[in-house]
């Protein structure tokens, strides 16, 4: 059980044997952790012992993190972590920024708690993806990250768009080395989603408003989805989009390019 999130799924703690995750190699390429842990209550524990067994996990991955962002940073490799509710229409909207990225050097985590089918879908794309099965686990974490990253061999000045497991509490508390989390939300949630979720939006650098060729059907105000957007965090970014019809793909092509331009190998050297 994992303390901060309460995921039934003994990840960076416990059962780690000496920091190292509990996981195999499926034939399928897959990587899996967590498939044997219990979901086991803490009904012994103090508070004061869950705040710092919390306080451990959180360190403990914050140390992968940062190992990954030195990564990442040496490189000039830009990360993008992107966070949904089920059903926000996030892989599709990464199929479709795959494909408009064209030949750009580009590679994808996939997190699923057990199917392959999200993974499926964007190798079709033709991009390099590895999927890693996080078991009863909502969220990945930078170990998940650094390990799948030994899998890929990302070239300098490439994109890595990390698809977490889809939910918006876990994956705000669990940072990746990623450069930003992206928050994708379907116009068809409910306004007041981001009021719902403060800590995910509160974390999140950008918020898609996805779908929006769905709001013309739907009883939607657009304008009352951003008002709860900067309400929650004043400074996000919010890109108006549908992935099925392309509204909003240039926008959002444009934010990869400004961020990715950051990155560049001299400022990480500094």
């Amino acid at each position: 059980m994992c303390t901060v999130c309460g995921c039934g799924d003994g990840k960076i703690e416990g059962h780690d044997h000496g920091h190292h995750h509990h996981h195999h190699h499926a034939p399928d390429g897959s990587i899996h952790f967590g498939d044997n842990a219990a979901g086991v209550s803490v009904p012994g524990m103090s508070e004061a012992r869950l705040i710092e067994v919390e306080t451990d996990i959180l360190a403990k991955n914050d140390a992968y993190a940062a190992a990954n962002r030195a990564r990442l940073g040496g490189l000039g490799a830009l990360a993008v972590n992107l966070v949904s509710s089920p059903g926000s229409g996030k892989t599709t909207l990464l199929c479709r920024t795959i494909e408009a990225l064209g030949d750009r050097p580009l590679a994808v985590i996939e997190g699923d708690q057990q199917t392959t089918n999200d993974a499926d879908r964007i190798r079709a794309t033709g991009a390099a993806a590895i999927q890693v099965n996080t078991g009863k686990g909502c969220h990945l974490d930078g170990h998940m990250v650094g390990h799948a990253m030994d899998h890929l061999d990302l070239v300098p000045g490439a994109m890595l768009f990390i698809e977490n497991v889809g939910n918006l509490v876990c994956p705000a508390a669990f940072d990746l080395g990623e450069d930003a989390k992206v928050a994708i939300l379907s116009v068809t949630e409910g306004e007041d989603k981001p009021l719902k979720y403060p800590d995910m939006f509160t974390a999140a650098r950008v918020a898609i408003l996805n779908k929006v060729d769905l709001a013309p059907h739907c009883d939607v105000d657009l304008e009352l989805y951003e008002t709860n957007l900067r309400r929650v965090n004043p400074a996000i970014e919010i890109i108006r989009l549908s992935a099925r019809t392309g509204a909003g793909m240039a926008e959002w092509l444009a934010w990869l390019d400004t961020a990715l331009a950051v990155k560049s190998p001299q400022e990480a050297a500094e």
